[in-house]
């Protein structure tokens, strides 16, 4: 028992490291308004930095960490087969967090400064088929975690009240995904207040607690005035305060759970590769893009920060022209 307590002691970055992180990432939350997901993010990367500086590097103090230090440790991730996306945020929240050092004047000198990102993967997103997500929305297609062992009738047809709720509650997943183009953090923390039936729109806290408005369709309203009306009430507790949405243990829908839903829907259509929530998102802003939509409507109606990420979203616009270009023209 001796052994094991003293092995947890030594794992993790030394407190030399671990504690100026911390501090930055209070700072990050309090002062930046970062998510949660965001802080998770930078504490990983930077306690990476801090083990392998620890047990490569012979545990320098701060402002001993030197540009070579950081450099080696780069071609240890290069080494280790790390994606060019995952090195590229890593390098980021490196050279943030020193720059933040450096400003507040726990470094003499910026050794991040000189350390370069590699370009990014521009991986084109999966989008889905007018005709996948009509039956991705189906009745038949929406399915969830919670309702694969449920009683039903002979036709298959489930029947009980806490399992109609779990099947509806999975439908206004999947259209106001669609319908609105949320993220998958940003749907698990709407509230009921943040849903105007007037205006058909939702008020959305994004990254960077930016609030935006976005529309929704006449489908998605249907379902969700089902699902407040009659559904919600059969999985909510306390616990639930206001949230929209609600898991089969009566609390707010966790993003892991919101998740599963749609993993399992995309998977019942067989014919996709698309794989996660994500993909959804991709689909609406390549489809409206396809029918016309400007790119700075889509890029708000997103929440992008920066326009060079909408307009990824057109090159997938323009690759299905292309393709059905080459099957329509007689001269392609």
């Amino acid at each position: 028992m001796k052994q094991e307590s003293a092995s947890k002691q030594t794992a993790g970055p030394s407190a030399k490291f671990s504690e100026p992180v911390a501090d930055y990432l209070e700072y990050l939350q309090r002062e930046r308004g970062r998510s949660e997901n965001t802080l998770r993010a930078y504490d990983v990367d930077l306690r990476n930095l801090g083990q392998f500086l620890k047990e490569r590097a012979a545990d320098p103090a701060l402002k001993q960490v030197s540009v070579d230090m950081l450099r080696d440790w780069l071609a240890y991730l290069h080494e280790s087969d790390v994606s060019r996306t995952t090195l590229a945020r890593r390098i980021s929240a490196v050279k943030n967090f020193f720059a933040w050092a450096l400003k507040h004047e726990l470094i003499e000198a910026d050794p991040a400064l000189r350390l370069a990102a590699p370009k990014k993967e521009r991986r084109l997103p999966h989008v889905l088929q007018p005709s996948q997500i009509d039956r991705l929305l189906s009745d038949e297609t929406v399915a969830s975690e919670g309702t694969s062992n449920v009683n039903g009738d002979e036709d298959g047809q489930v029947n009980d009240p806490k399992s109609l709720a779990i099947q509806c509650r999975d439908k206004v997943i999947a259209e106001l995904l669609y319908a609105s183009g949320l993220r998958i953090s940003e749907l698990v923390a709407l509230d009921i207040a943040d849903v105007d039936f007037e205006r058909r729109t939702l008020r959305v806290l994004g990254k960077g607690n930016k609030e935006r408005v976005v529309p929704f369709g006449k489908p998605a309203e249907r379902v969700i005035i089902d699902w407040i009306r009659s559904h919600r009430r059969i999985l909510a507790s306390e616990s639930a305060g206001d949230a929209l949405l609600v898991g089969v243990r009566g609390s707010r829908l966790n993003v892991r759970q919101a998740r599963e839903v749609i993993a399992t829907a995309l998977r019942l259509l067989g014919d996709t590769s698309a794989s996660g929530p994500h993909a959804l998102r991709h689909t609406v802003a390549t489809h409206l893009l396809d029918g016309g939509a400007d790119l700075r409507a889509v890029q708000e109606f997103l929440g992008h920060a920066s326009l060079a990420t909408t307009q990824l979203y057109t090159h997938v616009s323009v690759d299905r022209l292309r393709q059905s270009y080459r099957q329509a023209h007689p001269r392609a």
